[in-house]
């Protein structure tokens, strides 16, 4: 009779050592944490510095989204915009439905605020349409809208984005201690 070890022998024992190693290494981590100070600071430093990155990655995706969005105002702005009742209706209707289109894919955000901005330019009343952007958008397009709004500012928007719990009217000025 000959003595073979079978496959799934040879996986369970492999299984059980890794796992053996996975929850002594787990062990020593723990001890190491609760007990070595420079441990400790090491992992706080580690994760300052993680953090710090991470700030500072977002704060220069910010600074580039800004700049997408300053570039495609003025390009749009060079573009120009229809100046005839009809042709500023139907270009009315089409940014529109291109940017109810664009503004579920969050990918395409900054494009679907590019044509409500459009849209708002040739409006004859930007500030009734800016409250229904608000009410129908989602907020991150709103805020680009807002921005887009912000760096023209050649449109007569009233308080863009005055609703409850920003400053815009209703603000005494006095500092509260």
């Amino acid at each position: 009779m000959s003595s073979s070890v079978r496959p799934t022998t040879i996986a369970l024992a492999t299984v059980g050592a890794l796992a053996t190693g996975f929850l002594a290494y787990a062990f020593y981590f723990d001890h190491k944490r609760r007990t070595d100070p420079e441990f400790r600071k090491a992992l706080k430093r580690e994760s300052r510095r993680i953090a710090k990155a991470a700030k500072e990655e977002a704060e220069a995706q910010g600074q580039q989204q800004r700049r997408q969005i300053r570039q495609a105002v003025d390009d749009r702005k060079e573009e120009g915009f229809p100046t005839s009742v009809e042709e500023s209706e139907a270009f009315f209707m089409n940014m529109v439905g291109q940017g109810e289109t664009l503004q579920s894919n969050e990918a395409t955000h900054i494009e679907a605020a590019l044509c409500f901005y459009s849209a708002l330019k040739v409006y004859p009343q930007p500030g009734d349409l800016i409250a229904i952007y608000d009410k129908t958008c989602p907020k991150p397009v709103i805020d680009i809208l807002a921005e887009m709004v912000a760096y023209d500012g050649s449109l007569p928007v009233g308080n863009f984005g005055g609703g409850p719990g920003s400053d815009a009217g209703g603000s005494s000025g006095a500092v509260d201690d």
